[in-house]
């Protein structure tokens, strides 16, 4: 029985992706090995088990491998079935879900990594279509809560919470390397509420990144796009 349960999960610490996997297996109960990867230097392993992206996280269960963190979380959800769901049991509010998050992860990410790798104009452009983005997700999540704003005590943490608190989590270390607040409670009160709730959460705590880890990396990230837009 033991093997059947064996859980090794491939990251990185810093990995918004793998991060979610985290809160996910955390909530579930669910007893993982975790490896870290050296993305400068990949090993046998993630290359074996996936040799087609080549990154993390990798979901190894019973020597099977699951890539790609959304996929790794529906995986998830529907392979323990006890413990809290990740997904929500009515099909349209699972379609939401599923919308949403690929919006976060295909529109969302990419302005805010704008946002962090540009300066001047180019920053000021990626900031108003962010903001633009965040409207719509504003939009989106009054129609998903039903109007009410979540609260720490009343929420249904899932796979949304997660999408979303693994690229806003490190709000304060953005606004510190950036100089810009993404989620002001006066423009985006749903998403601010929804986001100082999920940051309650038990499992988000334990799997958040220490703030100074995450400025150093947002800076290195920052300062090294910037000196190679330089003429």
């Amino acid at each position: 029985m033991a093997e059947q349960n064996k859980v090794i999960l491939h990251g990185m610490w810093a990995s918004p992706f793998v991060k979610r996997v985290e809160m996910a297996l955390k909530l579930k109960g669910i007893s993982y090995e975790y490896v870290e990867e050296d993305l400068a230097n990949k090993s046998d392993s993630l290359l074996k088990y996936n040799p087609v992206y080549k990154k993390v996280p990798v979901l190894v269960h019973n020597e099977k491998a699951i890539v790609e963190s959304l996929v790794i979380l529906e995986y998830i959800d529907e392979t323990w079935k006890d413990g809290p769901k990740l997904m929500p049991n009515d099909p349209y509010k699972r379609a939401q879900a599923r919308f949403w998050c690929k919006f976060i992860e295909e529109k969302v990410l990419e302005n805010v990594l704008l946002v962090v790798k540009t300066d001047g104009e180019a920053q000021q452009k990626a900031i108003s279509e962010l903001y633009e983005k965040l409207s719509l997700l504003e939009d989106g999540m009054k129609n998903y809560f039903e109007g009410q704003n979540p609260s720490a005590d009343k929420i249904n943490s899932g796979v949304l919470d997660f999408v979303f608190i693994s690229l806003f989590g490190t709000y304060k270390a953005q606004e510190e390397v950036v100089g810009v607040k993404f989620i002001e409670a006066e423009k985006f009160p749903m998403l601010f509420s929804w986001l100082m709730a999920v940051v309650e959460i038990s499992v988000v705590k334990e799997a958040s990144l220490p703030n100074d880890r995450t400025v150093g990396l947002l800076q290195f990230i920052r300062n090294k796009a910037l000196t190679s837009t330089e003429v």
